[in-house]
């Protein structure tokens, strides 16, 4: 069960295995102890990565409940995921112009 709550101080979420605090991650939503962000396992998920190859590109997420519980947090903060997604897209497009 995914258990997520918005605290109190600014711009600070927290949920189960997933947080974001202004200045960690570029202020994006990251992953408990490590610097992985959410969105950077979501863009792999998408591509039809499984959990084996996610943690091969990532070693530092040790377990799958890490993984799950990012795409988890993604699906409850998924507009605002999909737009800073969206957003590196344009930039990495924009690199090829």
């Amino acid at each position: 069960m995914w258990r997520g709550r918005k605290s109190g101080g600014l711009g600070e979420r927290r949920a189960s295995h997933a947080t974001r605090e202004p200045g960690a991650c570029g202020g994006k939503d990251c992953i408990d102890a490590t610097r992985i962000r959410v969105n950077n396992v979501v863009f792999l998920h998408r591509r039809g990565a499984n959990d084996e190859k996610i943690r091969e590109a990532y070693p530092d997420l040790t377990t799958p409940t890490q993984i799950h519980a990012a795409l988890a947090y993604y699906y409850y903060n998924r507009q605002e995921i999909d737009a800073e997604l969206a957003a590196s897209k344009a930039w990495a497009e924009s690199l090829d112009e």
